[in-house]
C-alpha cells in the first residue's frame, strides 16, 4: 500500500516489500543483481537504436529492431504511476523494473525548452501576444542578443562545455553537479541539481544556486539534456527502497552508520530524532506501515503535470501590477500569457493552472476594491491584463459577462461536431436559402454565431492543439461572414436611393472585429495562414529542434491544394488574404476609452504588416478587386460604403495598404479606394441628418462637439500619409492631381499636415533628376496657401517657416506666383510677414537671379512690392515702416509716402525705440534732417528716472544729442529742452553734458562743413540749461539715495559724490554751490554719523 505523506520531498512514497520470491533468500529480490548493482541507461541494443526509438534518427537507419520489453516498458513508463505496477504484479523482474525507469524520465527537449524560456521558437507568433511572446523584453531588436541569456540556451551551453559531472539516476530521481565557470566578476562555482520525475515528467526541481524565476535554471536544463542525450553514460539504480531490502541486516546497520558518520554534521540530530521515534512503540512514526522513499516514483493519488513554480507566478504577476505604465510593464505579461497558449498547445495542463493563477493574482490586488468604492474606472493597465483574460471595453459588458457565457458555451451542437471533425461534411440537397441555413448553396456547412465567440471557438481549439479542427471551423466561418457580405451588399443596392436619401448609417454591428479583444479576425487569418506555410526546411526530431529554437526562420506562404470547402482556384491563402480585408473593412464604431482606441490602431497595424509579407499575384490581386468593389457598394456596413456613421472608425491606414497594392493592377479602382477613405467626419462640423443608429450618450453627440478620441492624432497623421501616398503616385498625371489636391481641401483640417502635404509635394515635384513637374508644384503651391490662410489668424510656432517655405514654393512655380502672393498678402500674411519675408525676400538678388527675370519684369514686381509696404505700414506703422521705407528707397514718390507714413504715426503709438530705429536708418541714408526730426519725436516719449543709468535708450539718447550737435547750434538748443525733461538720470545728464563742450574729432557738419572748433560756454543758452538741470538731476539722487542707503553701499555713494563736485565744478560758481550743498547734506543727515564721517574724510 503506497500512500502519500503530509509533507514529504517531492515524490516520495511509503514503500514496502512484504513477500520474496520462493526461489530467493532473504534480503534478494527476484531478479536481482546483488546488492547495490548499478548499471548504464544503455537502450535497447545500443545509442543509436536509444536514438531512433527517441525519433532523433530517421526510419532505416536504426541498427535492430525494438525489443517487445522495451516496447512495453516505454508505453508502460509513460502511462502508469509505478505505485500501480507494483501493485498489479506481486513479482516484478529487476530488468522490467530497469526499463520502466529508463524510460520514465522525459524523452523530448521541447517541454524542457518551454519550462525554461519565454518562447520555443515554435508558437505561431500570429497568436494573441505571440508577438510579444517571440522576443524577450525589449523588443524584437533586443531578442538575438537576449536568446544567448535564456535559462534554455545557458543551459545547452553548459553542457557542450563539459560542465555536468556526477550524473546518478536512482529509481525516479535524478542527480548531479554543474559547474559554473569563473566570469570576471564572479568565481567558478558548483552548483548541486536534483530532479524527480514521473511518467515522462519533471515533477519537482532543486538546485542549490537559489534560482527565483518561474522558469527552470541552467543547471537543471544542463543536467536534464544530458540524460536526454547520453542515457548511455548516466548510472542507473533501482529505487533506494529496493536497494534497502536487497540487505540484510548487518548491511543496513554499516549503511545507516557510514552514511551518519559522513554526514553527521547535517543528519544526525534528525538521524537521533528517527531513531527515538521508532524506538517508541506508540509514535506516530510506528503505526504507518512502510516507509518513504524518494526515489520510488508517483501514487496513484498523485497528479502528474511539469513542476511549475507557482510562487514565481504569483510573484510576476504581483510585479506587474505594481509597476507605473502598461507599455513597458506589459511585455512581461504578453510572455506569461503567451507561455499559457505554449502550454494549451500541447495539451500542458500547467497552462490552465497559470491562467488561474494570474487571474486569482488580480482578484486578490486591493486596488481593485479600492476603485470599487470610489467608482473610479480601471487603469488602462488593468484593462490590457483582461483583455488577454478575454474581457471586453464595451459598455455593460464586463470580464465577468463573458466569463458566465463562456460557461454557457458547449460542443454538443451536431452541426458544429460535423464540421470540425470531417471534410467530407456536405448537403448538396439543401435549399434553404435564410439567413440563418446551416448550408450555402454549394451544400458546404456554415456557422452561424456572434462572430468573436465564433472565433474564439477556433483559437482555443488552436490553442489545445487541435489545428485540423480548427482549421475546419475557420473555413465555415469565413465561408458564412462572404455569404453575409453579398447579402448585405443584395439587400443595400435594393434600398440604397431610399437610405441615401435618408442619410442613414445603420451599424449593425457596434462591436468591432479589429481591435476586439478577442481578436477574431486575427485568429482567422492566422489559423488559416498556418494551413499554408511551408518552411523553408523541415525539422528532423528533437535534436534539430533545439538547434533551431529561437531562430528567426524564413517562411514562404503557397497557395497548397484546394480544401473542399473552398472556390475552383481558391487556397487557404485566399481565403486568409480575403478575411483580413473583409475584418479591415468593417464600418465600426470608434470604442471608449484610451486603451480600446489604441489598440484599434495597433491591431489594425498588425493584420497590415502581416498582410504585407504576403507577395501578391494574380490570384490574390483578384481577391483585392473583388473586396475594393465589395467595400465600396455595401453601403452602411462598410467603412468605405458611400454614408458612414460620425464616428466611424476611419480607414486611412487600410485605404493606403488597399491603394498600392491595387495601383500596379487598377489605378482607377486604386484611387477610387482611397479617395473615398479619406473623409474624417468626427471633424466635421455636423453629422449627418438622421444619423440616430448608435444608442445611448453615441446618439446624443450634438453638432460642433468632439467625441473624446484620444487618438485622433496618430489617425490625423494616417489621413496624412495616405494622402501624401495619392499625390506621389499621381505626379505626372494632371487630372488625378487635381482630384486629390480637392480630396486633401475638403478633408484634412490640420494645418500642420496640410503644410507636410505642401512640403512633400513640393520636394517630390523638384527631384534632382527630373524636370521640375509644374503640376505638382501648382498642388504645393496651393496647399501652401491654404495653410497661411489657415494660420492667419491664430498662434503657430512654426508659422515663420511656412511663410518662407511658401515664398520659396512660389519662387519655384514662377513670377507670376510671386506677383499673386504679393498682391493677395492681406488674405495669407500679417504685415510684418509681408513686408519683413515676403517682399523683402521677391525683392533679393538671389531671386531675381533665380527666375532670370528681364528689366521690365523686375519693375512689375518691384512696385508691387512698394504697393505691399505701403500697405503694410499703413495698417502696421510700429512693425513696418522701416522694412516700408526699405523697399521704397528707390522710388522717391513711395520712399516720401512711406516718410509720411512714419510721421503721421509717430504722434499716435509709435514707441521711442521704432522711432530711434527708423532715425538711425535715416541717417544711415544721407537724410539727417529727416533723423533729427524723427529723433526730436521719439525724445517726447521718453522718461529716464534718476535710477535707470542703464537704460537700453541711454545710447540712442546719446546718438540723438551727437546728431543735433553735428547739425548746428539751433538744433542742438532745440533738442536739449526735450533731453531735460525726459532724462532725469544725473551721470547720463553729465555725460551728455561733457559730450557737448567738446568738439569730437573728425566730426563732420552733414552739409560737408566743419564745425568752428570754438568751445559753446556753460553759461549760456542752450549749455546753461543743460547744466543746471544736471546739477538739479545730481542733488535729488544723492537725497533719493540716502533714504534707504546702507552700511555696504557707503563706498560707492562716496564715489558718486565725487562725480557730482565734477559737474559741480563746471559752473562758475560751482566750487560755492557744491560746498553748501555737503553742508546742507551734513545737517540734515547728522545721523548717519559714519557715513557723515567719510563725507568730511573726503569733501571737507
Amino acid at each position: 500500500m503506497a500512500e502519500r505523506g503530509q509533507l514529504p520531498p517531492p515524490a516520495k512514497r511509503l514503500c514496502c516489500r512484504p513477500g520474496y520470491g520462493s526461489g530467493c533468500r532473504p534480503g534478494q529480490r527476484a531478479g536481482g543483481g546483488g546488492p547495490g548493482s548499478g548499471v548504464l541507461c544503455a537502450g535497447p541494443s545500443s545509442a543509436a537504436a536509444a536514438a531512433a526509438a527517441l525519433g532523433l534518427l530517421p526510419l532505416g537507419k536504426t541498427q535492430s529492431p525494438e525489443s517487445l520489453l522495451d516496447i512495453a516498458a516505454r508505453k508502460v513508463a509513460e502511462k502508469w504511476p509505478f505505485q500501480r505496477v507494483e501493485e498489479r504484479f506481486e513479482r516484478i523482474p529487476e530488468p522490467v523494473q530497469r526499463r520502466i525507469v529508463y524510460w520514465s524520465f522525459p524523452r523530448s527537449e521541447r517541454e524542457i525548452c518551454m519550462y525554461s524560456s519565454f518562447n520555443t521558437g515554435a508558437e505561431d507568433p500570429a497568436a494573441p501576444g505571440g508577438a510579444a511572446a517571440s522576443t524577450a523584453p525589449g523588443g524584437a531588436a533586443d531578442a538575438a542578443a537576449d536568446e544567448n541569456r535564456l535559462p534554455f540556451r545557458r543551459g545547452i551551453a553548459l553542457l557542450d562545455g563539459g560542465c555536468v559531472d556526477n550524473v546518478l539516476q536512482v529509481g525516479f530521481h535524478l542527480s548531479g553537479t554543474v559547474t559554473d565557470p569563473a566570469m570576471q566578476s564572479e568565481p567558478e562555482t558548483v552548483c548541486k541539481v536534483a530532479i524527480s520525475f514521473d511518467r515522462c515528467k519533471i515533477t519537482s526541481v532543486t538546485c542549490s544556486c537559489g534560482n527565483k524565476d518561474i522558469f527552470y535554471c541552467a543547471h537543471v536544463v544542463a543536467l536534464s539534456l544530458y540524460r536526454i542525450r547520453k542515457p548511455d553514460q548516466v548510472k542507473l539504480h533501482l529505487p533506494i527502497s529496493e536497494t534497502l531490502f536487497q540487505m540484510n541486516r548487518d548491511q543496513l546497520q554499516k549503511f545507516v552508520q557510514y552514511l551518519i558518520t559522513m554526514h553527521h554534521t547535517e543528519v544526525l540530530p534528525t538521524a537521533q530524532k528517527l531513531a527515538d521515534e521508532i524506538l517508541s512503540q506508540n509514535s506516530e512514526i510506528n503505526q504507518v506501515h512502510g516507509a518513504p522513499d524518494p526515489t520510488a516514483g508517483a501514487s496513484i493519488d498523485d497528479e502528474n503535470c511539469w513542476h511549475l513554480d507557482e510562487e514565481q507566478v504569483q510573484e510576476q504577476v504581483k510585479l506587474f501590477l505594481s509597476q507605473g505604465g502598461y507599455h513597458g510593464s506589459g511585455k512581461q505579461l504578453n510572455l506569461l500569457f503567451a507561455k499559457v497558449r505554449e502550454m494549451l498547445k500541447m495539451r500542458d495542463s500547467n497552462g490552465a493552472r497559470m491562467l488561474t493563477l494570474i487571474t486569482e493574482q488580480f482578484m486578490a490586488d486591493p486596488r481593485l476594491s479600492l476603485w470599487r468604492q470610489q467608482g473610479t474606472a480601471m487603469t488602462d493597465k488593468y484593462r490590457q491584463l483582461w483583455d488577454e483574460l478575454d474581457s471586453s471595453n464595451r459598455p455593460h459588458r464586463t470580464v465577468f459577462t463573458r466569463a458566465i457565457e463562456a460557461c454557457d458555451l458547449h460542443w454538443q451542437d451536431s452541426h458544429l461536431q460535423h464540421i470540425i471533425s470531417s471534410d467530407l461534411y456536405t448537403n448538396y440537397c439543401y435549399h434553404d436559402d435564410t439567413e440563418n441555413s446551416l448550408f450555402d448553396s454549394h451544400g458546404w456547412p456554415l456557422w452561424h454565431e456572434h462572430v468573436p465567440t465564433a472565433c474564439a471557438r477556433v483559437d482555443a481549439l488552436r490553442s489545445h492543439g487541435y489545428p485540423r479542427e480548427a482549421l475546419r471551423l475557420a473555413i465555415a466561418i469565413v465561408n458564412t461572414l462572404r455569404r453575409q457580405q453579398q447579402k448585405q451588399l443584395d439587400m443595400f443596392r435594393a434600398q440604397k436611393k431610399e437610405l441615401l436619401h435618408k442619410g442613414v448609417t445603420s451599424i449593425t454591428n457596434l462591436e468591432g472585429w479589429v481591435g476586439h479583444p478577442l481578436d477574431p479576425v486575427g485568429t482567422l487569418f492566422s489559423s488559416l495562414m498556418e494551413a499554408c506555410r511551408v518552411d523553408d526546411e523541415s525539422f528532423h526530431g528533437f535534436s534539430d529542434f533545439t538547434e533551431n529554437m529561437g531562430q528567426c526562420k524564413s517562411l514562404e506562404y503557397q497557395h497548397l491544394p484546394s480544401h473542399k470547402f473552398l472556390e475552383e482556384g481558391e487556397s487557404y491563402l485566399t481565403l486568409a488574404v480575403e478575411v483580413a480585408l473583409i475584418g479591415l473593412g468593417q464600418q465600426r464604431i470608434m470604442p471608449d476609452g484610451l486603451y480600446a482606441q489604441e489598440k484599434v490602431c495597433r491591431n489594425e497595424e498588425q493584420l497590415i504588416s502581416k498582410l504585407q509579407e504576403i507577395e501578391l499575384d494574380d490570384t490574390l490581386v483578384k481577391i483585392f478587386r473583388k473586396q475594393a468593389v465589395f467595400l465600396l457598394e455595401a453601403g452602411p456596413y462598410s467603412g468605405l460604403g458611400e454614408i458612414i456613421h460620425r464616428e466611424s472608425v476611419p480607414m486611412h491606414t487600410f485605404a493606403k495598404y488597399l491603394f498600392t497594392s491595387l495601383l500596379p493592377h487598377d489605378a482607377e479602382l486604386a484611387y477610387k479606394t482611397a479617395l473615398r477613405a479619406m473623409r474624417l467626419l468626427v471633424l466635421e462640423s455636423t453629422a449627418p441628418s438622421g444619423d440616430m443608429s448608435r444608442p445611448h450618450h453615441i446618439a446624443s453627440v450634438v453638432p460642433n462637439r468632439y467625441p473624446r478620441w484620444f487618438t485622433l492624432s496618430h489617425i490625423e497623421s494616417q489621413q496624412c500619409e495616405l494622402a501624401s501616398t495619392m499625390l506621389t503616385a499621381a505626379k505626372g498625371d494632371v487630372r488625378r492631381l487635381e482630384t486629390v489636391l480637392e480630396s486633401i481641401q475638403k478633408n484634412i483640417h490640420s494645418s500642420s499636415h496640410i503644410f507636410k502635404l505642401a512640403q512633400d509635394a513640393f520636394k517630390i515635384a523638384t527631384l534632382m533628376d527630373s524636370l521640375p513637374d509644374i503640376t505638382l508644384l501648382k498642388v504645393s503651391l496651393e496647399l501652401g496657401l491654404q495653410v497661411m490662410r489657415m494660420t492667419l489668424s491664430t498662434l503657430n510656432w512654426r508659422r515663420r517657416e511656412m511663410v518662407r517655405w511658401l515664398v520659396t514654393c512660389a519662387t519655384e512655380v514662377g513670377v507670376y506666383a510671386l506677383d499673386s502672393i504679393m498682391q493677395n498678402w492681406f488674405t495669407l500674411f500679417t504685415p510684418t510677414e509681408a513686408t519683413s519675408i515676403v517682399a523683402t525676400t521677391v525683392m533679393s538678388n538671389s531671386t531675381i537671379v533665380r527666375l532670370h527675370l528681364d528689366c521690365h519684369q523686375q519693375e512689375k514686381l518691384a512696385s508691387s512690392a512698394r504697393t505691399l509696404a505701403l500697405q503694410c505700414a499703413m495698417k502696421d506703422p510700429q512693425n513696418c515702416a522701416l522694412s516700408a521705407l526699405t523697399l521704397c528707397e528707390k522710388d522717391h514718390i513711395a520712399f516720401e509716402t512711406a516718410y509720411q507714413i512714419v510721421l503721421d504715426a509717430a504722434t499716435k503709438g509709435m514707441s521711442y525705440t521704432q522711432l530711434f530705429t527708423i532715425a538711425r536708418y535715416m541717417e544711415h541714408r544721407g537724410y539727417p534732417m529727416r533723423a533729427y526730426k524723427l529723433a526730436t519725436l521719439a525724445m517726447n516719449h521718453l522718461n529716464l528716472s534718476y535710477n535707470q543709468d542703464t537704460h537700453p535708450a541711454i545710447n540712442d539718447v546719446l546718438w540723438a544729442c551727437a546728431l543735433s550737435h553735428s547739425l548746428g547750434k539751433n538744433e542742438l538748443a532745440a533738442i536739449i529742452p526735450l533731453v531735460v525733461k525726459s532724462v532725469k538720470c544725473a551721470t547720463v545728464l553729465s555725460d551728455i553734458l561733457r559730450r557737448c563742450t567738446l568738439t569730437t574729432p573728425g566730426m563732420v557738419g552733414l552739409h560737408g562743413r566743419r564745425n568752428s572748433g570754438k568751445l559753446m560756454s556753460l553759461d549760456k543758452a542752450p549749455l546753461r540749461q543743460l547744466l543746471d538741470a544736471t546739477i538739479g538731476a545730481y542733488i535729488n539722487t544723492t537725497h533719493s539715495r540716502l533714504t534707504h542707503i546702507s552700511p555696504r553701499h557707503y563706498s560707492e555713494f562716496i564715489e558718486f559724490l565725487s562725480k557730482a563736485r565734477e559737474t559741480f565744478l563746471m559752473a562758475h560758481d560751482g566750487h560755492i554751490q557744491f560746498t553748501q550743498f555737503i553742508d546742507n547734506l551734513k545737517q540734515i543727515y547728522k545721523g548717519k554719523k559714519k557715513l557723515m564721517m567719510l563725507v568730511r574724510e573726503r569733501f571737507g
